[in-house]
C-alpha cells in the first residue's frame, strides 16, 4: 500500500489546480510547440522539436506523480491542529535566537514545503520543521542544521 500524503485543505487544492493546469492549459501548449516545431523540417537536427517533446515527457511525468499523491492523500482535521504543541499543519512563530529573527512558518509535509509564500512553509522533514515538532511555547531549542546547531525559541502557536 502507498504512504499516505498529509497535505492541507490549501495544500490539496494546490496540487489539484496544478494538476488542472498541466492536463488543459500546459499540454495544449505544448501540443502547438510540438506543431511548430514539425513545421520547421527535418526532425532528425530538430533543436525545437526535441526540446518540445522533452517538455511533454516532463509534463506527463509530473502529472503521473501529482496523480499518484491525489490518490493517497489525507487532509489535515485543522480542527485537530493544537494550539498548544507544534504538530503538522501548525502555524509557529520562531525567533532564531542566533540570527535575532523572528518568522512565522506553517509546518507541513515535503509535498507542500514551499519558501516564497506567507508564511513560509516549512517541512516537517526540514531541520527547523522537524526540530520544533512536539514543542510547546516558551521553550528554546537547540536544533541540528547543515549549518550548524541552532538556538530556536517557539514564541506561539495557531491553527
Amino acid at each position: 500500500m502507498a504512504e499516505a500524503v498529509l497535505l492541507t485543505k490549501a495544500g490539496k487544492k494546490e496540487l489539484e489546480d496544478r494538476l488542472e493546469y498541466l492536463k488543459n492549459d500546459r499540454r495544449k501548449e505544448i501540443t502547438e510547440a510540438i506543431a511548430v516545431a514539425r513545421s520547421f523540417g527535418d526532425l532528425s537536427e530538430n533543436a525545437e522539436y526535441d526540446a518540445a517533446l522533452d517538455a511533454q515527457a516532463h509534463n506527463e511525468l509530473e502529472i503521473q506523480e501529482i496523480e499518484a499523491k491525489l490518490k493517497n492523500v489525507v487532509v489535515i482535521d485543522e480542527s485537530e491542529i493544537s494550539v498548544n504543541t507544534v504538530s503538522l499543519g501548525s502555524l509557529v512563530r520562531l525567533k532564531l535566537v542566533d540570527l535575532g529573527v523572528e518568522e512565522e512558518y506553517q509546518v507541513v509535509s515535503e509535498t507542500e514545503a514551499k519558501l516564497d509564500v506567507t508564511p513560509k512553509r516549512i517541512s516537517r522533514d526540514s531541520a527547523i520543521g522537524g526540530g520544533v515538532l512536539g514543542h510547546k511555547v516558551g521553550e528554546t531549542i537547540a536544533i541540528e542544521t547543515p549549518g550548524g546547531v541552532m538556538k530556536v525559541s517557539i514564541l506561539g502557536i495557531r491553527r
